[in-house]
């Protein structure tokens, strides 16, 4: 068999493989994941129609298997199962806790439908590998907090909660989540509130009690990304020199202050910020490297840099 012939065996497994998993498959994402053409990806599923398999779709709209059909178990390559095994030490360390259980029935699943020497291989290296996490992990005070959360973004109700803030303020809030994400240890929803009727973030930990509603979203959204990027609110640009040899420890902080630019000089790296926590976020982060970095604008920054450094002196 040639290599040809290989790579299209491969490809048409793969085809079947994202038909068991999706509701529905365009042939345009199928050709752009594959590196082939659309016509290219119509041969390979008129191959797997001709082998049996029941196809539901045409080109140009999507395909899919039809409702009812089962395929056998799913059989893995010994670097696909090596991926999972490392995987699931990641998730071990980083899985929020009311999804622990649930992935540990579904891995679970995945080592029912591995070949007997695949099961050698994971008990062979599990104990080789670990991933270390400095970062306590946050105790929440809701079980099953998370599938709620994502529960009603796949069902488009709202949640009422309660919400303690920062300040050790509660309050009540009715939102529409538009997603979770992880970030700096610890779990975040990205929501529109109805009482400020705004974007909001919310950390997941702070939050005390929590309801699905039967009340439906009020609008539709787009992806999590589409606001943590361009979230709403004033943004105040910043400029700072940043000594070369202090970069590096900054590399996933200064993304999350809002850099939108890095150009280096000579003198060492400017960086240009857009941030919404010019008042009190900015300043404070700022203060631990401000040894090596000098503010080229706003001249206001300076200011309150200097009235945080003097109230941390009178302190010590």
């Amino acid at each position: 068999m040639n290599d040809h012939y290989l790579k299209k065996l491969d490809r048409v497994t793969a085809i079947l493989t994202q038909l068991q998993s999706k509701p529905v498959v365009r042939a345009q994402d199928l050709a752009k994941k594959f590196e082939v053409s659309v016509r290219t990806i119509y041969r390979d599923v008129k191959t797997l129609e001709n082998a049996g398999i029941p196809i539901i779709g045409e080109a140009g709209s999507g395909y899919s298997l039809m409702d009812g059909y089962k395929l056998p178990p799913v059989m893995f390559t010994k670097e696909e199962v090596l991926s999972f095994i490392t995987a699931e030490k990641l998730m071990q360390k980083f899985l929020h806790e009311s999804l622990g259980q649930h992935y540990r029935n579904a891995m679970e699943k995945v080592r029912s439908v591995l070949k007997y020497s695949d099961k050698n291989l994971i008990e062979n290296i599990e104990k080789q590998i670990d991933v270390f996490n400095y970062h306590p992990k946050t105790e929440d005070k809701i079980r099953n907090i998370i599938p709620i959360i994502l529960e009603s973004i796949a069902e488009k109700k709202q949640l009422t909660l309660e919400y303690e803030t920062v300040d050790a303020r509660v309050s009540t809030r009715t939102i529409e989540v538009v997603g979770v994400f992880f970030e700096f240890n610890y779990w975040y929803i990205m929501a529109f509130c109805t009482l400020r009727n705004d974007f909001r973030q919310f950390r997941v930990d702070r939050i005390l009690k929590i309801f699905k509603t039967q009340n439906p979203f009020l609008q539709e959204y787009g992806q999590i990304n589409d606001y943590r990027q361009a979230p709403n609110g004033n943004k105040t640009r910043v400029r700072l020199l940043v000594e070369k040899r202090i970069i590096g420890h900054l590399v996933n902080s200064k993304k999350y202050y809002g850099l939108v630019e890095e150009i280096e000089r000579e003198d060492g790296y400017e960086l240009i910020f857009e941030t919404e926590w010019i008042t009190e976020g900015f300043p404070r982060w700022l203060v631990t490297f401000a040894d090596y970095a000098e503010v080229l604008e706003p001249e206001f920054l300076k200011d309150s840099l200097r009235d945080l450094i003097k109230n941390i002196l009178k302190k010590y």
